[in-house]
């Protein structure tokens, strides 16, 4: 018998639970990232050094939103060049672009010659970093997702949860500094970043690059090896081989058609149904940002101080406690995605954050002392509902809906929408709160209002569904002309013959494609285990 193939001398539970650790550092630093500004932004000594933001509602918001611009382009990155670096390789490159943003943010100076340069330099760092950022979450969803099976909801959502803690991080960071004397207030909360991205970028270069993006570039061997590692066995094992099967099995639908990938391949229906499930997966991250979320988490501090009246110490504390209900909430989806399923979540995080909106508003327009506690608690019921639904859903939504063919773009589109979003938002946030004041409020109500009809009649079940397993259901709902809602519910669980069976059935590829594929995969591995 062969050995048992290792990584980092792991396989099995253990290997998961390794890859998942690192994965988790990921995480809480694109968390980190989001939140870190909220302090800084109110630090004297930051605005002494960048004295263009002070008092400038207009270039506080580009200096925030900058960020979300250089993650716009990571994730064009991931889009463009995704599918050839890999999902691990692009997690490396996005954790040292991280550092080296850091790097030029923290190294800015004020020269009296030229007061506004560090500035200049400062938004530079800011556009590297999100490039950075913008890559992991690209690629840290899929690259789980891939990495595991029908559980990787737990998994994936666990790991996108951990965004709230770093931004709970951060909160905390930045409020511990703010009574120091020099420019440590502000340099040390951003430099912090660079040890969680060290751990991050130091693990991925253990772990092994996903199964399926191997499959998928003709390397059955290595994709063997490494799904026999995941799953504990040896590289003839019955589950790898069932695995692997339904993988080469997804891969000859895929390519039935077209062996070459075309970005036209984005906008096709039949069968697969390309751009139904583009839209589906870029809908979800358009509504996650579009309802609030960071015009709660970048300026909390600041919507305390300005609608509510607090000082700035008192913003920065409720902040900071605001951000722990942030993480202790996000904790809520790891157990209930799998039993609840995503549909469920997506409309109850929208009921309860058009809900926190509406009393938000109600209650800044006494404009009284009393009513504003109403408010407050408005804002932190947002961030609950928010943490327990929205935080983490989007994310295992758009790596799971696309199928493999076009996985790593539909997830890279989300992503460039998540950010273009993103920036608008924290953009326009600190000018809609001056000039229209709990207007600003009305208009997130109405925004998630308007999600629930959407996703109650266009989202369908995915929980409890293979990769391979998702892509059926959309062939069904096409070919038997339901709604794929409906789809979703009818489809009984699927073993591979089933799979393969109903593949011939809809048409998604001829029964000697699977094969012919399969036997000149096989024999691959084969030959190489001999």
């Amino acid at each position: 018998m062969s050995a048992l193939p290792k990584y980092l001398g792991l396989n099995g539970r253990p290997l998961g639970i390794a890859l998942t650790s690192i994965l988790t550092f990921g995480f809480v630093l694109v968390g980190y990232d989001q939140g870190v500004m909220s302090g800084v932004i109110q630090t004297p000594l930051w605005l002494e050094n960048f004295p263009a933001v002070d008092g400038d509602p207009n270039m506080l918001g580009f200096t925030v939103a900058i960020y979300d611009i250089g993650c716009l382009l990571g994730a064009l990155w991931c889009m463009l060049l995704g599918d050839k670096q890999g999902r691990q390789k692009s997690c490396i490159i996005g954790g040292i672009s991280v550092v080296i943003g850091v790097v030029i943010q923290i190294t800015a100076f004020k020269k009296d010659s030229n007061p506004n340069g560090a500035l200049g330099q400062f938004l530079i760092g800011r556009v590297i970093t999100g490039m950075g950022n913008g890559m992991n979450m690209a690629s840290m969803p899929m690259y789980q997702a891939e990495m595991s099976n029908a559980a990787r909801g737990f998994l994936v959502l666990l790991e996108c949860g951990l965004i709230a803690t770093g931004t709970m991080l951060s909160y905390w960071v930045n409020y511990g500094v703010r009574n120091y004397q020099d420019a440590m207030t502000w340099r040390f909360p951003i430099a912090f970043q660079i040890v969680l991205a060290l751990f991050y970028i130091i693990g991925l270069f253990f772990m092994p690059e996903s199964p399926r993006w191997l499959c998928k570039q003709d390397r059955a061997h290595d994709a063997t090896k490494v799904m026999a590692a995941l799953n504990g066995e040896t590289l003839d094992g019955r589950q790898t081989t069932e695995h692997i099967r339904a993988i080469v099995d997804s891969i000859k639908i895929e390519h039935a058609v077209n062996t070459n990938f075309s970005f036209k391949d984005l906008t096709t229906g039949g069968s697969s149904q390309h751009l139904r499930r583009i839209i589906l997966g870029v809908s979800s991250q358009f509504f996650q940002q579009i309802g609030g979320c960071n015009a709660v988490i970048y300026y909390f501090p600041i919507l305390f101080q300005e609608s509510l009246g607090k000082s700035s110490e008192t913003s920065l504390l409720l902040g900071g406690v605001n951000m722990i209900v942030y993480a202790v909430f996000s904790l809520v989806s790891f157990w209930t995605v799998e039993s609840l399923g995503r549909r469920k979540l997506f409309l109850i995080g929208s009921a309860g954050q058009m809900l926190s909106m509406i009393i938000i508003f109600g209650c800044l327009i006494p404009g009284t002392e009393s009513a504003g506690n109403g408010a407050a608690f408005g804002l932190f019921l947002y961030i609950a509902f928010f943490g327990a639904t929205y935080l983490t859903v989007p994310w295992l939504y758009a790596a799971e809906i696309n199928p493999l063919r076009t996985r790593a773009k539909g997830a890279a589109l989300a992503n460039i929408v998540n950010w273009s979003i993103n920036f608008l938002v924290v953009m326009v946030t600190p000018i809609m709160v001056a000039h229209i004041k709990w207007g600003t409020y009305v208009f997130f109500a109405a925004v998630n209002a308007a999600f629930i009809p959407f996703i109650y009649f266009f989202y369908p079940e995915t929980s409890h569904r293979t990769l391979e397993e998702i892509d059926l259901i959309f062939a069904k709902g096409y070919h038997e002309n339901i709604s794929y809602v409906k789809a979703a519910k009818q489809l009984p669980k699927l073993t591979v013959q089933d799979m393969e069976r109903l593949a011939t059935q809809y048409g998604l590829a001829e029964a000697n494609e699977f094969e012919k594929g399969l036997s000149s995969q096989f024999e691959e591995v084969d030959s190489k285990k001999s």
